[in-house]
């Protein structure tokens, strides 16, 4: 169908976000933090830098995972077919 463009795949909205920091959820109360410096389609995944791994904790008051203890590991590489959800880590805007 001429005029009619394709959707943006996972790979052009990571591409997208290059240099932004992430968090990237493995399981429920597993995940990684940094920065992402690359996005790899064979094999797909993401590389992190200034890497964190982040182990997340939910109450019945604060039922929203909320991060519970953070790991230094520098640099990782993330498959993506272990990632459950990824979100983009906004920094608080001074105003």
């Amino acid at each position: 169908m001429p005029g009619q463009s394709l959707p943006p795949t996972i790979f052009h909205m990571l591409e997208k976000n290059l240099g932004e920091n992430i968090r990237v959820i493995l399981e429920s109360s597993y995940g990684f933090e940094g920065r992402l410096t690359a996005v790899t389609r064979e094999p797909p995944g993401i590389w992190l830098s200034d890497a964190e791994a982040v182990i997340m904790r939910a109450t019945i008051a604060q039922p929203i995972p909320q991060v519970a203890s953070r790991e230094e590991r520098s640099e990782i590489f993330v498959h993506l077919n272990s990632v459950q959800r990824i979100e983009i880590l906004h920094t608080p805007s001074h105003r």
